[in-house]
Order: C-alpha cells, then sequence, then structure tokens
C-alpha cells in the first residue's frame, strides 16, 4: 500500500519516515473550568485530515497510528502515586469501532487502567463544526457509571471548545470522583 502522506510503498498507511516527521507529538496545555487541564499532542490544523478519518473504516488505522505516537508514549513515561483510571468521552462503537476507545486503550500501563463504557452520551447530537452557542443549546446529557476508582483521566479525540468534557466532568464530578486531567489528540484553538 502507499503512505497516506507521501504516497511512497508502505507496510503502514502512514509510512515510519513520515510518523516520524508529522506525528511526533508536541504537549501543549488549557485549562477548563478553571482547575481541569486538558494536555494535547497535536494541533487540530496540522492533522485535520486524519483526524477525519474517524467517520470511515480508515479511522481504525489512522487512530490506531496517532494512538501509538502520542498516548502510548505518554502512558510510558506517566508515573503516579497509585493506579488511576482512565475513561473515554463516549465511546460508543461508530462505523465499526470506536475512535476514542482506541485511544483509551493506548493508556494502558502501570499506572493508568483503561476503562470501557463508563461514560456515554444520551443525546447523539454531532458537534462537529458547530458553534459554541450551538453545543451549549445541545448539551451530551452524559451518564456516568460510577464503578471507577477515584482518579480518573478523561480521553477524547479533540478539544474545541471544551464544553464537551466540562458536561463529561460535571457528570463526573456530581458521583464525588475527581477528574485529574484530559487528554486529547488535538486541540482546535491552537494556531
Amino acid at each position: 500500500m502507499k503512505c497516506l502522506l507521501c504516497e511512497r510503498l508502505s507496510f503502514a498507511h502512514i509510512c515510519t519516515s513520515c510518523q516520524k516527521i508529522f506525528l511526533t507529538p508536541s504537549i501543549y496545555k488549557r485549562k477548563i473550568l478553571n482547575t481541569i487541564e486538558v494536555i494535547s499532542f497535536y494541533k487540530y490544523k496540522d492533522i485535520k485530515d486524519l483526524l477525519h478519518t474517524k467517520h470511515t473504516d480508515l479511522g481504525y488505522y489512522i487512530y490506531n497510528i496517532l494512538a501509538l505516537n502520542s498516548f502510548v508514549k505518554f502512558a510510558k513515561e506517566f508515573q503516579y502515586a497509585d493506579a488511576i483510571t482512565s475513561i473515554a468521552v463516549d465511546d460508543s462503537v461508530r462505523n465499526g469501532y470506536s475512535h476514542t476507545a482506541i485511544l483509551n486503550k493506548a493508556l494502558n500501563s502501570k499506572y493508568i487502567n483503561p476503562q470501557y463504557n463508563k461514560l456515554r452520551a444520551k443525546n447523539d447530537i454531532s458537534y462537529s463544526g458547530k458553534s459554541k452557542e450551538f453545543r451549549l443549546l445541545h448539551p451530551r446529557n452524559f451518564s456516568f457509571k460510577n464503578e471507577t476508582t477515584n482518579g480518573i483521566i478523561l480521553v477524547d479525540d479533540i478539544i474545541t471548545t471544551g464544553s464537551t468534557l466540562t458536561q463529561a466532568i460535571q457528570v463526573i464530578q456530581k458521583s464525588q470522583k475527581d477528574v485529574l486531567f484530559c487528554l486529547t489528540l488535538a486541540d482546535a484553538n491552537l494556531k
């Protein structure tokens, strides 16, 4: 097959050279709810076309490559006093897989225990390309299965306005659980 980025022959959908050149992560941080840190690995504009594959069969392979280059590396270096839980935002299966579950699974390590089917949106509306006002008027209405340890890492693919993560954090906090921080692949507010 051909690499999606350079079009050279490759055994992977994105060749090793392009992964090193284009998918070496950086750390970008911002806060939501004034206290919860959101750590992102890429600028949205730099990987936008790759992120949009989540609506296709190809997305399964692309999200695994993105997770390997960012979330897996993060998990290998992450240390904490106790083992904690990671939970993906709405890891419902669409198009044969869940892109947020792929990211969550990549965090499996000595200190991070990914759990699945814990935080689901009751409102299945898409926020893709929608304004902050639209997002606020159409909340996701998350349900949270409170069967986790106290410390939680919340996982999503993109942070735009922060409304999805904010809604998720508020639902989790109502269950007397602490969201330590959030991890996303990309931050859409970075220039």
